[in-house]
């Protein structure tokens, strides 16, 4: 974050100050005071089960100078009316100083929006200094933090921006209008909350509708709702994907025992192979985006190869791990919905070993349609693995879908037992559920 006095923030959020304003803020701003920084700003939120301003002391500690907060606490305070409003403005007011020498790269999607924020990021922070989502804090609250980590150094920020309403992501982009914005894909993932894949086309849209002028838009060539939305812009288009006219093509894929691919990317005269340490067939697809990202901000196509083959994933994505008594875990727990959840049957299918077992929990927020996606994900299961351990009543679905090859169970506790107790040398193990179901548990435990 840019030093800033709070006097001076307290003119941009519209604040008082209640303590010394001619303090100044030199770090990030948190909102889990455990996190503070030397010199950063603790945002206090009263919530439903918990009010942060009863955690300033523990902020404090942690190095924290200020808070930002509804009231005034032992910390100078900057009070005001409306704290995610302030957090907002603040953070607009941080990037729009940075403006001249940076480039933002926004990335959106029903799935696999993290694993390309990290692939940009990783391709990105080997060219020059670069400030990203951390995880999936890609709302409302988590983008204009990531926004509050950028400092005069920054050249490349990347922002993850997800959405469960239309008009989530225009709000976002108006905080800070992106250089580059790639959307990756339309699916099911919060249908539920939105209630149509059209009403779904029309959030993603909302990233390329946000360009700044002259923006370029970075779509998938192989998703026709993707493809179709650089109507929504009059700046340049670059489109990857495995069609024959996307801008960045993937050719050539193939995968290893451990499932994790090769491939190469072109982009007119030039050509790169490219060698993923991830796992999955998809991984493929998001390095592309990746790709023409990059290209779009100016990283050459062999610079973009080399970075992507050391990459990594935020945690809980895709993680394979051995296990003692030599079977493997492909920990995909940290999230799920029926595209996601196929791309990692796939990629336990790719894997080899002597049995292939799907630990799946239940997808949350798929609306009416909930019911047929869970046995359309159980029957889909089945073909892809040896076993399909389906837990929790709401997985019951999956189980019913799976049919023989189902192993249904009440709990993560059950799942574990049946998993201590069946698991042998050779098998491969796959854990994946919506946020929600908590296989991250499952996981922990058989580690």
């Amino acid at each position: 974050m840019i030093p800033l006095s709070l006097a001076e923030i307290a003119t941009v959020v519209g604040g008082t100050v209640e303590g010394d304003a001619a303090l100044t803020v030199t770090a990030p701003a948190v909102l889990d005071g455990r996190q503070a920084e030397p010199g950063g700003l603790f945002v206090a939120f009263a919530g439903e089960h918990a009010d942060g301003h009863d955690y300033v002391d523990q902020a404090a500690a942690a190095g924290a100078v200020a808070v930002l907060g509804a009231r005034a606490t032992a910390l100078p305070t900057l009070v005001v009316p409306d704290v995610r409003a302030a957090l907002q403005a603040l953070a607009a007011h941080v990037v729009a100083r940075l403006r001249a020498g940076l480039t933002v790269v926004a990335v959106t999607g029903s799935q696999g929006k993290t694993g390309t924020k990290d692939l940009i990021t990783a391709v990105l922070s080997s060219t020059a200094a670069t400030v990203a989502t951390l995880g999936s804090l890609n709302n409302e609250l988590g983008v204009p933090l990531t926004m509050l980590r950028a400092d005069a150094d920054t050249r490349f920020l990347v922002l993850e921006m997800g959405a469960r309403h239309v008009g989530d992501i225009a709000a976002l982009t108006g905080l800070v209008a992106p250089d580059v914005a790639v959307v990756l894909n339309v699916g099911l993932a919060h249908l539920g909350e939105f209630g149509s894949r059209g009403a779904i086309t029309q959030a993603k849209s909302e990233l390329v509708r946000g360009l700044v002028p002259g923006g370029t838009a970075v779509l998938n060539a192989d998703d026709p709702r993707v493809s179709a939305m650089r109507s929504y812009t009059d700046g340049p288009v670059l489109t990857f994907g495995r069609d024959e006219r996307a801008g960045v093509q993937v050719l050539y894929l193939v995968l290893d025992k451990l499932g994790r691919p090769s491939f190469t990317l072109r982009t007119g005269g030039a050509a790169a192979v490219v060698t993923l340490p991830l796992v999955g067939a998809h991984q493929a697809l998001n390095a592309a985006a990746a790709a023409a990202a990059a290209l779009v901000a100016g990283v050459p196509l062999d610079v973009t190869a080399k970075a992507l083959a050391t990459a990594s994933l935020s945690k809980w994505r895709m993680e394979l791990r051995d296990l003692a008594g030599g079977a493997r875990l492909l920990n995909d727990s940290y999230n799920a919905n029926p595209d996601s959840t196929r791309a990692a049957l796939d990629a336990l299918a790719a894997i080899e070993g002597s049995r292939r077992i799907a630990v799946l929990g239940e997808m949350l927020e798929l609306g009416d349609t909930s019911p047929a996606e869970h046995r359309a994900i159980g029957r889909y299961a089945s073909s892809r693995s040896d076993v399909v351990v389906a837990v929790g009543t709401a997985a019951r679905a999956i189980a019913d879908g799976a049919g023989e090859r189902a192993v249904p169970v009440p709990d993560n506790a059950a799942a574990v037992a049946w998993l201590r107790e069946h698991v042998g040398d050779g098998d491969v193990v796959l854990v994946k559920a919506s946020r929600g179901g908590r296989l991250d548990e499952v996981a922990a435990a058989l580690v």
